[in-house]
């Protein structure tokens, strides 16, 4: 029997044996296809469906009366489903909220810490995090009247792929102020060794936060253990919230006396928020970080798809995770380097997200391949296929049959049918 029977035999077993089986059923599944893009929008789930309808339902018996009688309350939907989540990264329920968008609530914290007339003006961040945070920060730094080009340092990397934690810490130097670091890098899939970095950065006077997009919902966090100072990520990815679902932010309970560097009303004292008083009383919680009116039916489909993670567990959705890429990297090893496929993602577990980056030269050409035979991945330019198989919807026996498509789209050169040019969405 050859390495790829055998292989798959193992994945019917593994399959077989699968703890988190009983939840695959709980998502739709796109009829033809195998979808490994849940790293940049997980599934839609029947228990997400369910809250939705049933919040629809409160719009059309309560109405206004929804916001104190909902369940939950709409007016402390950002807090209770702050809650649900704050498990999923080790953090107290205060420390966190559902609230806005990644970018803004990236905003609304590093505006809350940086202060260059301190005599720190300068930001860490690295060249190879997610543009829209650079953006973000340069735009930060402009509005203090500086310049991007001299206060915005960029940890270089060696390898284009990842960043070594080394590297990163020689750029603590007197003058920083704030750091900002992804989780999990959004190209390679490497995860960041949190606490070292929490460590090294508090030594330094600096503050750290850490932009958790592509590691809330497939990596445990730690983050209120880890000291980290503040976090953000969003829903739409492995928490499968949906197109466009709120984002989270959390902050540590020690910054709670801070005044918000954006304030918006519903970030005030909710005893108090009716008032309507023009002197800012803000939240003593990440609550008080809230800007705007939160979006209630993309909050209910949320709450849905927090229940899930309630009943199986981080940890477990991680050990399944990593089992499941451990698996496809053997296959890509064995089967596929000859074909001028590599791995780009970190092999050790503890630098390892929920995703595998795996690179060719017609990296694009292969993914039109992958999704004409109704396999769904993800593209990142120039080279790499990023496969994203996640512990709660996907098998063993998807990820086979992925690696089988890989190999006998070059072997075939069946990916010289499909344009060289990438799509204006990928």
């Amino acid at each position: 029997m050859d390495f790829m029977k055998k292989a798959r035999q193992r994945a019917l077993e593994k399959d077989a044996a699968d703890s988190l089986v009983r939840f695959r059923d709980r998502f739709y599944h796109i009829p033809g296809k195998i979808y490994m893009d849940g790293n940049s929008l997980g599934l839609a789930g029947k228990d997400a469906e369910g809250a939705l309808l049933e919040t629809l339902e409160e719009w059309k018996r309560l109405g206004i009366d929804g916001w104190l009688e909902g369940n939950p309350p709409w007016f402390r939907m950002g807090e209770t489903l702050g809650a649900m989540m704050a498990p999923l990264v080790g953090a107290e329920a205060p420390e966190v909220v559902m609230t806005g968008g990644t970018t803004i609530n990236l905003h609304a914290l590093t505006s809350t810490f940086y202060n260059p007339r301190e005599g720190r003006p300068k930001i860490v961040a690295d060249e190879l995090n997610f543009p829209s945070d650079i953006y973000a920060l340069s735009s930060l730094i402009q509005l203090h009247g500086r310049d991007p080009k001299e206060d915005l340092i960029l940890v270089k990397s060696r390898d284009g792929r990842t960043l070594h934690e080394d590297d990163i810490i020689a750029s603590f130097k007197e003058d920083v102020g704030v750091a900002l670091l992804p989780g999990v890098l959004y190209r390679s899939g490497q995860l960041l060794d949190i606490p070292r970095l929490v460590r090294a950065a508090h030594e330094r006077g600096i503050i750290i936060g850490f932009d958790c997009a592509h590691s809330a919902g497939s990596v445990p966090h730690h983050l209120s253990d880890d000291g980290v100072d503040f976090a953000f990520w969003c829903s739409y990815k492995h928490l499968n919230g949906g197109p466009g679902s709120p984002g989270f932010l959390y902050l540590n309970k020690k910054h709670f006396s801070r005044s918000p560097g954006l304030a918006g009303w519903f970030g005030y004292v909710k005893e108090k928020q009716f008032q309507m008083n023009l002197d800012f009383e803000h939240s003593r919680s990440a609550g008080g970080w809230q800007i705007g009116t939160p979006s209630v039916f993309s909050g209910a489909a949320l709450k849905g798809a927090l229940k899930v993670f309630a009943e199986a567990g981080i940890e477990p959705v991680r050990e399944k995770s990593l089992e499941l890429t451990d698996y496809f990297i053997e296959l890509v090893d064995k089967e596929l380097a000859p074909l001028g496929y590599t791995v780009g993602t970190p092999r050790e577990h503890s630098r390892r997200g929920g995703h595998v980056a795996v690179e060719h030269e017609e990296a694009w050409r292969i993914c039109s391949a992958l999704k004409k035979r109704g396999i769904v991945p993800d593209f990142r330019p120039p080279r790499v296929i990023r496969i994203a198989p996640v512990a709660l919807y996907n098998s063993y026996e998807e990820v086979w049959e992925v690696a089988k498509a890989l190999k006998e789209i070059v072997l075939s050169r069946e990916y010289e049918n499909f344009s060289k040019t990438p799509a204006a969405v990928s």
